[in-house]
């Protein structure tokens, strides 16, 4: 009987289940997975020490709890042949947009927790945020904390919110690997070597994001830190003031959640 089965065993998978083991909450004994593309359960069984079941409905009836981590635009194709088969366990999902409704459709359960992470989940860094459902208990939200607390930080939310989670932090990464080249460009045309600017564009994000996260200091505040009345710094913040760059930002997050939510309708 495993303690924790994955539906759809990718990349996102594979960090996940990574971190369970390495924060020894379970061994890869008690954890399993299934996936239809045999090259991705072979790279996530030699990266992770997991097992992968050559049959979903037999690896579902040995499991305690489910976590499916499929592209919401198959998660009809992995779940429709095994509803009715949950018979009650905890269906944790990952899958951007499907909404707790659906997954209650495609399961016959409602012992489900909506989850939405984040790719740094990768590098043991993620942003996670989850919702249950009716059907959840306060000991499975428990669990699903620390799934995600063990690669990087999961936070509870109501489900109406995900859509903004999924524009903000599940879409997040991409706009700051955007900001972090454009800061590179600019210190080469400043003339600094590439791979230079780059390695200084990308500590000084992680700098100043493990300031924002230990501190506890507003970023607004953090800013004023660093600006001098009439220095460089205050330069380069007028320079993003008159581009909009706030703006620009907020806009990005909306857009994204707006996206989120029509996806989820579909």
């Amino acid at each position: 009987m495993s303690k924790l089965l994955f539906i759809g065993a990718g990349k996102m998978a594979t960090a996940i289940a990574g971190g369970i083991v390495k924060a020894g909450l379970f061994p890869p004994a008690d954890l399993a997975a299934f996936d239809v593309d045999p090259q991705a359960a072979g790279a996530f069984s030699e990266a992770t020490g997991i097992c992968c079941a050559s049959d979903a409905a037999a690896a579902l009836a040995e499991a305690e709890n489910v976590l499916v981590a499929v592209k919401p635009q198959y998660i009809t194709a992995a779940l429709e042949p095994l509803r009715g088969k949950f018979n009650g366990k905890l269906v944790i999902s990952i899958a951007a947009g499907v909404t707790v409704e659906t997954l209650k459709e495609l399961t016959g359960n409602d012992r489900i927790i909506r989850v939405m992470p984040n790719t740094p989940a990768l590098v043991g860094k993620g942003a996670a945020a989850y919702s249950g459902a009716a059907g959840s208990t306060k000991c499975d939200l428990e669990f699903t904390a620390k799934i995600f607390n063990a690669v990087g930080l999961g936070v509870q939310v109501p489900e109406k919110l995900l859509d903004a989670v999924t524009g903000l932090s599940g879409s997040g990464p991409a706009y700051v690997f955007e900001f972090i080249q454009a800061l590179a460009d600019g210190g080469v045309a400043e003339g600094l070597p590439r791979d230079t600017a780059l390695k200084l564009a990308a500590q000084t994000v992680l700098g100043s994001a493990a300031m924002v996260l230990e501190s506890g200091v507003h970023p607004a505040i953090l800013k004023d830190q660093v600006t001098s009345p009439g220095g460089t710094t205050s330069r380069g913040l007028e320079k993003l003031a008159e581009r909009g760059f706030n703006g620009i930002v907020i806009q990005a997050v909306r857009a994204a959640a707006a996206r989120s939510n029509e996806l989820g309708k579909k």
